[in-house]
Protein backbone atom coordinates (compact mmCIF):
# COMPACT_ATOMS: atom_id res chain seq x y z
CA UNK A 1 0.00 0.00 0.00
CA UNK A 2 1.33 3.45 -0.94
CA UNK A 3 1.84 6.10 1.72
CA UNK A 4 -0.61 8.93 2.37
CA UNK A 5 1.73 11.29 0.53
CA UNK A 6 1.99 9.08 -2.56
CA UNK A 7 -1.76 8.57 -2.71
CA UNK A 8 -2.42 12.31 -2.55
CA UNK A 9 0.30 13.10 -5.09
CA UNK A 10 -1.15 10.61 -7.56
CA UNK A 11 -4.81 11.56 -7.20
CA UNK A 12 -6.67 13.53 -9.87
CA UNK A 13 -9.34 14.83 -7.48
CA UNK A 14 -9.66 18.39 -6.22
CA UNK A 15 -8.46 18.00 -2.64
CA UNK A 16 -8.24 15.80 0.42
CA UNK A 17 -8.93 16.89 3.98
CA UNK A 18 -7.01 14.85 6.55
CA UNK A 19 -7.33 15.00 10.32
CA UNK A 20 -6.05 12.72 13.04
CA UNK A 21 -8.59 12.48 15.84
CA UNK A 22 -6.41 11.95 18.90
CA UNK A 23 -9.20 11.25 21.45
CA UNK A 24 -10.41 8.21 19.49
CA UNK A 25 -7.19 7.30 17.66
CA UNK A 26 -9.04 7.61 14.34
CA UNK A 27 -8.14 9.14 11.00
CA UNK A 28 -10.71 11.35 9.30
CA UNK A 29 -10.48 11.60 5.51
CA UNK A 30 -12.73 13.74 3.33
CA UNK A 31 -11.98 13.32 -0.38
CA UNK A 32 -13.42 15.94 -2.76
CA UNK A 33 -13.20 14.66 -6.32
CA UNK A 34 -15.12 17.05 -8.59
CA UNK A 35 -17.55 19.91 -7.88
CA UNK A 36 -18.36 20.90 -11.46
CA UNK A 37 -22.02 20.00 -11.00
CA UNK A 38 -22.37 21.37 -7.48
CA UNK A 39 -21.36 20.88 -3.86
CA UNK A 40 -19.61 17.58 -3.24
CA UNK A 41 -21.85 15.08 -1.50
CA UNK A 42 -21.27 11.50 -0.41
CA UNK A 43 -21.72 9.36 2.65
CA UNK A 44 -19.48 8.85 5.67
CA UNK A 45 -18.00 5.37 5.96
CA UNK A 46 -16.73 4.10 9.32
CA UNK A 47 -14.64 0.96 9.53
CA UNK A 48 -11.38 -0.55 10.74
CA UNK A 49 -8.73 -0.55 8.01
CA UNK A 50 -5.32 -2.26 7.96
CA UNK A 51 -3.73 1.18 7.99
CA UNK A 52 -4.57 4.88 7.43
CA UNK A 53 -3.54 4.76 3.78
CA UNK A 54 -6.15 2.07 3.13
CA UNK A 55 -8.82 4.38 4.50
CA UNK A 56 -7.63 7.27 2.34
CA UNK A 57 -7.59 5.11 -0.78
CA UNK A 58 -11.14 3.97 -0.05
CA UNK A 59 -12.27 7.59 0.35
CA UNK A 60 -10.65 8.56 -2.95
CA UNK A 61 -12.19 5.67 -4.90
CA UNK A 62 -15.60 6.27 -3.39
CA UNK A 63 -15.44 10.03 -4.06
CA UNK A 64 -14.71 9.43 -7.74
CA UNK A 65 -17.60 6.99 -7.81
CA UNK A 66 -19.88 9.70 -6.43
CA UNK A 67 -18.79 12.08 -9.19
CA UNK A 68 -19.78 9.47 -11.77
CA UNK A 69 -23.00 8.67 -9.88
CA UNK A 70 -24.28 12.25 -9.82
CA UNK A 71 -23.14 12.99 -13.37
CA UNK A 72 -24.58 9.76 -14.73
CA UNK A 73 -28.01 10.88 -13.55
CA UNK A 74 -27.35 14.54 -14.47
CA UNK A 75 -27.86 15.51 -10.85
CA UNK A 76 -26.67 18.90 -9.54
CA UNK A 77 -24.13 17.61 -7.01
CA UNK A 78 -20.44 16.80 -7.09
CA UNK A 79 -18.41 13.84 -5.93
CA UNK A 80 -17.07 13.52 -2.41
CA UNK A 81 -16.78 10.93 0.34
CA UNK A 82 -15.72 10.73 3.96
CA UNK A 83 -14.00 7.86 5.73
CA UNK A 84 -13.57 7.52 9.49
CA UNK A 85 -10.76 5.00 9.78
CA UNK A 86 -11.22 3.82 13.37
CA UNK A 87 -8.69 1.69 15.27
CA UNK A 88 -11.44 -0.63 16.56
CA UNK A 89 -15.25 -0.63 16.62
CA UNK A 90 -16.36 2.44 18.56
CA UNK A 91 -19.49 2.94 20.64
CA UNK A 92 -20.80 5.09 23.44
CA UNK A 93 -19.10 8.36 24.30
CA UNK A 94 -16.05 7.58 22.18
CA UNK A 95 -18.12 7.18 19.00
CA UNK A 96 -20.30 10.16 19.89
CA UNK A 97 -17.28 12.41 20.33
CA UNK A 98 -15.72 11.36 17.04
CA UNK A 99 -18.96 12.08 15.17
CA UNK A 100 -19.28 15.52 16.76
CA UNK A 101 -15.74 16.41 15.76
CA UNK A 102 -16.35 15.10 12.27
CA UNK A 103 -19.43 17.36 12.10
CA UNK A 104 -17.28 20.32 13.13
CA UNK A 105 -14.86 19.50 10.30
CA UNK A 106 -17.66 19.30 7.72
CA UNK A 107 -19.12 22.60 8.93
CA UNK A 108 -15.69 24.22 8.77
CA UNK A 109 -15.45 23.44 5.07
CA UNK A 110 -18.11 26.07 4.44
CA UNK A 111 -20.20 24.18 1.90
CA UNK A 112 -17.44 22.31 0.12
CA UNK A 113 -18.93 18.97 1.16
CA UNK A 114 -22.11 17.43 2.58
CA UNK A 115 -22.13 14.02 4.25
CA UNK A 116 -24.60 11.21 4.92
CA UNK A 117 -25.06 7.56 5.84
CA UNK A 118 -22.72 4.93 4.44
CA UNK A 119 -21.25 1.57 5.40
CA UNK A 120 -20.66 1.51 9.15
CA UNK A 121 -22.75 4.59 9.98
CA UNK A 122 -26.45 4.94 10.77
CA UNK A 123 -29.21 7.57 10.76
CA UNK A 124 -28.64 7.87 14.53
CA UNK A 125 -24.99 8.70 13.81
CA UNK A 126 -26.10 11.39 11.35
CA UNK A 127 -28.28 12.87 14.12
CA UNK A 128 -25.07 13.38 16.08
CA UNK A 129 -23.19 14.87 13.12
CA UNK A 130 -26.22 17.08 12.49
CA UNK A 131 -25.74 18.74 15.89
CA UNK A 132 -22.69 20.47 14.42
CA UNK A 133 -23.60 20.98 10.76
CA UNK A 134 -26.67 21.26 8.54
CA UNK A 135 -24.73 19.74 5.66
CA UNK A 136 -25.78 16.19 6.50
CA UNK A 137 -28.32 13.79 5.03
CA UNK A 138 -29.81 10.62 6.43
CA UNK A 139 -30.86 11.74 9.90
CA UNK A 140 -33.83 10.09 11.57
CA UNK A 141 -37.21 11.60 10.64
CA UNK A 142 -37.77 12.93 14.18
CA UNK A 143 -34.54 14.89 13.77
CA UNK A 144 -35.70 16.40 10.48
CA UNK A 145 -34.04 13.83 8.22
CA UNK A 146 -35.16 11.39 5.57
CA UNK A 147 -34.19 8.31 7.55
CA UNK A 148 -32.94 5.06 6.05
CA UNK A 149 -31.90 5.39 2.38
CA UNK A 150 -31.94 1.62 1.86
CA UNK A 151 -35.47 1.26 0.43
CA UNK A 152 -34.79 4.03 -2.10
CA UNK A 153 -31.53 2.37 -3.15
CA UNK A 154 -33.41 -0.92 -3.48
CA UNK A 155 -36.00 0.72 -5.73
CA UNK A 156 -33.30 2.04 -8.05
CA UNK A 157 -31.62 -1.37 -8.27
CA UNK A 158 -35.00 -2.96 -8.99
CA UNK A 159 -35.67 -0.51 -11.83
CA UNK A 160 -32.20 -1.20 -13.21
CA UNK A 161 -32.91 -4.94 -13.14
CA UNK A 162 -36.14 -4.38 -15.07
CA UNK A 163 -34.30 -2.34 -17.69
CA UNK A 164 -31.62 -5.03 -18.03
CA UNK A 165 -34.23 -7.76 -18.31
CA UNK A 166 -35.99 -5.83 -21.07
CA UNK A 167 -32.69 -5.39 -22.90
CA UNK A 168 -31.57 -9.00 -22.58
CA UNK A 169 -34.79 -11.01 -22.41
CA UNK A 170 -37.14 -8.73 -24.35
CA UNK A 171 -39.42 -7.77 -21.46
CA UNK A 172 -38.96 -6.07 -18.07
CA UNK A 173 -41.10 -8.52 -16.13
CA UNK A 174 -39.07 -10.22 -13.38
CA UNK A 175 -41.75 -12.79 -12.52
CA UNK A 176 -40.18 -16.23 -12.58
CA UNK A 177 -36.64 -14.88 -12.83
CA UNK A 178 -34.21 -16.32 -10.29
CA UNK A 179 -32.42 -13.55 -8.41
CA UNK A 180 -29.62 -14.15 -5.92
CA UNK A 181 -29.21 -11.30 -3.43
CA UNK A 182 -25.82 -11.27 -1.70
CA UNK A 183 -26.19 -9.36 1.57
CA UNK A 184 -29.64 -8.74 3.06
CA UNK A 185 -29.01 -5.71 5.22
CA UNK A 186 -30.32 -2.19 4.70
CA UNK A 187 -30.64 -2.53 0.92
CA UNK A 188 -30.62 -6.25 0.26
CA UNK A 189 -33.63 -6.99 2.44
CA UNK A 190 -36.00 -4.38 0.89
CA UNK A 191 -34.72 -5.40 -2.54
CA UNK A 192 -35.49 -9.06 -1.84
CA UNK A 193 -38.94 -8.08 -0.61
CA UNK A 194 -39.66 -6.01 -3.73
CA UNK A 195 -38.45 -8.82 -5.98
CA UNK A 196 -40.55 -11.41 -4.20
CA UNK A 197 -43.62 -9.19 -4.55
CA UNK A 198 -42.85 -8.94 -8.28
CA UNK A 199 -42.98 -12.73 -8.56
CA UNK A 200 -39.25 -13.37 -8.81
CA UNK A 201 -37.71 -16.52 -7.36
CA UNK A 202 -35.48 -14.98 -4.69
CA UNK A 203 -32.44 -16.65 -3.15
CA UNK A 204 -30.37 -14.91 -0.47
CA UNK A 205 -26.96 -15.16 1.16
CA UNK A 206 -25.45 -13.19 4.01
CA UNK A 207 -22.28 -13.32 6.08
CA UNK A 208 -24.48 -13.24 9.19
CA UNK A 209 -26.11 -16.64 9.62
CA UNK A 210 -28.61 -15.15 12.06
CA UNK A 211 -29.69 -12.42 9.64
CA UNK A 212 -29.80 -14.82 6.71
CA UNK A 213 -32.10 -17.19 8.58
CA UNK A 214 -34.31 -14.37 9.84
CA UNK A 215 -34.81 -12.78 6.42
CA UNK A 216 -35.35 -16.12 4.71
CA UNK A 217 -38.06 -16.98 7.24
CA UNK A 218 -39.64 -13.54 7.06
CA UNK A 219 -39.83 -13.44 3.26
CA UNK A 220 -40.29 -17.14 2.62
CA UNK A 221 -37.27 -17.41 0.34
CA UNK A 222 -34.41 -19.87 -0.03
CA UNK A 223 -30.85 -19.17 1.05
CA UNK A 224 -27.42 -20.44 0.07
CA UNK A 225 -24.13 -20.54 2.02
CA UNK A 226 -21.85 -17.56 1.44
CA UNK A 227 -19.15 -19.79 -0.02
CA UNK A 228 -21.57 -21.09 -2.67
CA UNK A 229 -22.75 -17.69 -3.93
CA UNK A 230 -20.62 -17.37 -7.06
CA UNK A 231 -21.39 -20.85 -8.32
CA UNK A 232 -25.14 -20.66 -7.75
CA UNK A 233 -27.20 -20.62 -10.92
CA UNK A 234 -29.51 -17.61 -11.32
CA UNK A 235 -30.74 -15.10 -13.88
CA UNK A 236 -29.59 -12.05 -11.90
CA UNK A 237 -26.86 -11.77 -9.29
CA UNK A 238 -27.27 -8.79 -6.94
CA UNK A 239 -24.16 -7.93 -4.87
CA UNK A 240 -25.52 -5.85 -1.98
CA UNK A 241 -22.77 -6.19 0.62
CA UNK A 242 -19.07 -5.38 0.29
CA UNK A 243 -17.17 -4.22 -2.77
CA UNK A 244 -14.58 -5.93 -4.99
CA UNK A 245 -16.62 -9.15 -5.16
CA UNK A 246 -16.27 -9.29 -8.96
CA UNK A 247 -12.68 -10.17 -9.75
CA UNK A 248 -10.42 -12.56 -11.63
CA UNK A 249 -11.16 -15.25 -9.05
CA UNK A 250 -14.96 -15.02 -8.90
CA UNK A 251 -16.04 -13.99 -12.41
CA UNK A 252 -15.18 -17.40 -13.97
CA UNK A 253 -17.46 -19.08 -11.40
CA UNK A 254 -20.55 -16.94 -11.98
CA UNK A 255 -23.63 -18.69 -13.37
CA UNK A 256 -25.85 -15.68 -14.08
CA UNK A 257 -26.89 -13.55 -17.05
CA UNK A 258 -27.04 -10.14 -15.32
CA UNK A 259 -25.16 -8.51 -12.42
CA UNK A 260 -27.09 -5.67 -10.77
CA UNK A 261 -26.56 -4.78 -7.13
CA UNK A 262 -26.23 -2.00 -4.60
CA UNK A 263 -22.67 -2.52 -3.35
CA UNK A 264 -20.16 0.20 -4.19
CA UNK A 265 -17.04 -0.64 -6.21
CA UNK A 266 -18.23 -4.14 -7.10
CA UNK A 267 -15.40 -4.55 -9.60
CA UNK A 268 -11.98 -5.14 -8.07
CA UNK A 269 -10.51 -3.51 -11.20
CA UNK A 270 -11.91 -2.13 -14.44
CA UNK A 271 -10.64 -5.18 -16.32
CA UNK A 272 -13.31 -7.19 -14.52
CA UNK A 273 -15.91 -5.45 -16.69
CA UNK A 274 -14.21 -7.03 -19.71
CA UNK A 275 -14.07 -10.40 -17.98
CA UNK A 276 -17.84 -10.25 -17.42
CA UNK A 277 -18.47 -9.21 -21.02
CA UNK A 278 -16.28 -12.04 -22.30
CA UNK A 279 -18.52 -14.46 -20.41
CA UNK A 280 -21.69 -12.90 -21.83
CA UNK A 281 -22.75 -11.47 -18.45
CA UNK A 282 -24.48 -8.10 -18.56
CA UNK A 283 -23.01 -5.87 -15.84
CA UNK A 284 -24.92 -2.79 -14.67
CA UNK A 285 -22.39 -0.18 -13.46
CA UNK A 286 -22.88 0.10 -9.71
CA UNK A 287 -22.53 3.89 -9.57
CA UNK A 288 -25.64 4.19 -11.76
CA UNK A 289 -27.87 1.41 -10.51
CA UNK A 290 -27.27 2.01 -6.78
CA UNK A 291 -27.89 5.77 -6.84
CA UNK A 292 -31.47 5.70 -5.50
CA UNK A 293 -30.69 6.36 -1.83
CA UNK A 294 -28.22 9.11 -2.64
CA UNK A 295 -30.75 10.76 -4.96
CA UNK A 296 -33.50 10.61 -2.32
CA UNK A 297 -31.37 12.14 0.41
CA UNK A 298 -29.88 14.70 -1.95
CA UNK A 299 -33.36 15.87 -2.93
CA UNK A 300 -34.93 15.82 0.52
CA UNK A 301 -32.12 17.06 2.74
CA UNK A 302 -29.65 18.99 0.60
CA UNK A 303 -31.58 20.43 -2.36
CA UNK A 304 -34.78 21.31 -0.51
CA UNK A 305 -37.13 19.06 -2.48
CA UNK A 306 -40.22 17.21 -1.27
CA UNK A 307 -41.09 13.53 -1.15
CA UNK A 308 -43.21 13.72 -4.30
CA UNK A 309 -40.04 14.62 -6.22
CA UNK A 310 -38.16 11.52 -5.14
CA UNK A 311 -39.81 8.46 -6.65
CA UNK A 312 -39.90 9.70 -10.28
CA UNK A 313 -36.21 10.56 -10.14
CA UNK A 314 -35.24 7.26 -8.53
CA UNK A 315 -37.28 5.34 -11.10
CA UNK A 316 -35.40 7.28 -13.79
CA UNK A 317 -32.49 4.95 -13.07
CA UNK A 318 -34.25 2.40 -15.27
CA UNK A 319 -34.27 4.55 -18.44
CA UNK A 320 -30.72 5.67 -17.65
CA UNK A 321 -29.60 2.04 -17.59
CA UNK A 322 -31.41 1.46 -20.87
CA UNK A 323 -29.46 4.32 -22.43
CA UNK A 324 -26.18 2.96 -21.08
CA UNK A 325 -26.87 -0.52 -22.44
CA UNK A 326 -27.94 0.76 -25.85
CA UNK A 327 -24.83 2.93 -26.16
CA UNK A 328 -22.65 0.06 -24.99
CA UNK A 329 -24.13 -2.29 -27.56
CA UNK A 330 -23.93 0.20 -30.43
CA UNK A 331 -20.27 0.90 -29.73
CA UNK A 332 -19.26 -2.67 -28.98
CA UNK A 333 -17.95 -1.84 -25.51
CA UNK A 334 -18.73 -2.68 -21.90
CA UNK A 335 -21.57 -0.97 -20.04
CA UNK A 336 -18.94 0.39 -17.64
CA UNK A 337 -17.12 2.20 -20.46
CA UNK A 338 -20.40 3.61 -21.78
CA UNK A 339 -21.55 4.78 -18.34
CA UNK A 340 -18.23 6.48 -17.55
CA UNK A 341 -18.23 8.25 -20.92
CA UNK A 342 -21.79 9.50 -20.46
CA UNK A 343 -20.96 10.85 -17.01
CA UNK A 344 -17.78 12.57 -18.15
CA UNK A 345 -19.55 13.98 -21.17
CA UNK A 346 -22.14 15.62 -18.93
CA UNK A 347 -19.43 17.09 -16.70
CA UNK A 348 -17.55 18.40 -19.73
CA UNK A 349 -20.68 20.01 -21.12
CA UNK A 350 -21.37 21.70 -17.80
CA UNK A 351 -17.86 23.08 -17.75
CA UNK A 352 -18.65 24.74 -21.06
CA UNK A 353 -16.00 22.83 -22.98
CA UNK A 354 -16.69 21.36 -26.35
CA UNK A 355 -16.83 17.58 -26.27
CA UNK A 356 -14.16 16.12 -28.52
CA UNK A 357 -15.43 13.91 -31.38
CA UNK A 358 -15.17 10.21 -30.61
Amino acid sequence: MASLERLIEGWAGECVVVRYDAPSGSWIFIAIHDRTLGMAMGGCRMRVYPGPADGLLDAMRLAEGMTLKWAGLEFPLGGGKAVLAVPRPLDGAERHGLLLRFGDLVEGLGGLYATGVDLGTTPADMNVVGRRTDRVAGRLPEAGGAGDPGPWTALGVYEGMRAAAAHLFGQPDLAGRRVLVQGVGGVGRPLALRLREAGAEVVIADASEERSCAVAAELGVDRVPVDAVYGTECDIFAPCAIGAVLNAGTVPSLRCRIVAGSANNQLEEDADADRLADRGILYLPDFVVNAGGAVAHGILEILGGVEADVEPLVRRIGPTITGVLEESESRGETPLAAAVRRARRHISERRGHAVAPE
